[in-house]
């Protein structure tokens, strides 16, 4: 009876398509993030992309749960696929979350270090795009999985040194204006948290690495 059941179900699923097809959002919506601080374009419009992503990274997650549950044979172990995703998806949930940040409180001028964090992010979301393909072969791989996760936690280390000198010079620039202050915070500690969600990621490769290579 239970082999009856096994051929029922699918052998595998696509979860390395739907891996890849997350990690386009993250580079989609970090771009949409690196334009927003540049300026020169109306912000609503990048607001409006990293919004879009998001809905599309939800659907793709969604997938990949029910994917999860329905596939008899997967790649690697459920626990490290599902850890993966969603890390990921908190990565492009902090994103949006910033974006609307920077709405509410209708930022429009943006600091270097702001910007230094989001060049940061936009690398870690191009880092993590290259890594996906990778996992497809991780014996092959490794190697360079590994290089690439490191980069991303240097990366979140990066940004946390450009959050605490941003914030000493906001704190100095802005002694007059404490909502304004309020105000950089709140976007630095969005911005942190979208760095340290692209580590969680790394750290999640890492794991499936550390098991599969």
């Amino acid at each position: 009876m239970f082999a009856w059941f096994q051929r029922l179900l699918p052998r595998t699923g696509d979860f390395f398509g739907m891996f890849e097809a997350h990690a386009a959002t993250l580079v989609a919506a970090a771009d949409a993030m690196t334009k927003l601080v540049d300026g020169g374009t109306p912000a609503k419009g990048h607001i409006d992309e990293i919004d879009r992503r998001e809905h599309e990274a939800d659907d793709i997650i969604r997938d990949v749960l029910r994917s999860v549950r329905r596939t008899f044979l997967t790649p690697f172990d459920r626990g490290s696929i599902t850890s993966l995703i969603g890390a990921m998806d908190d990565a492009i949930d902090e994103m949006q979350a910033t974006a609307r940040a920077v709405d509410t409180y209708e930022l429009t001028r943006f600091t270097p270090e702001m910007k230094q964090m989001v060049a940061m992010i936009a690398e870690a979301a191009t880092l993590t795009a290259e890594a996906m393909p990778l996992l497809r072969n991780i014996s092959r791989n490794g190697n360079r999985l590994h290089e690439i996760t490191e980069k991303v936690v240097g990366l979140e280390g990066d940004a946390d040194d450009a959050r605490e000198a941003g914030l000493r010079k906001a704190f100095v620039e802005q002694s007059d204006t404490p909502m304004q202050f309020i105000v950089s915070r709140e976007i630095y500690k969005h911005l942190e948290r979208v760095t340290d969600a692209f580590e969680d990621v790394a750290n999640e490769i890492d794991g499936i690495v550390i098991d599969h290579a």
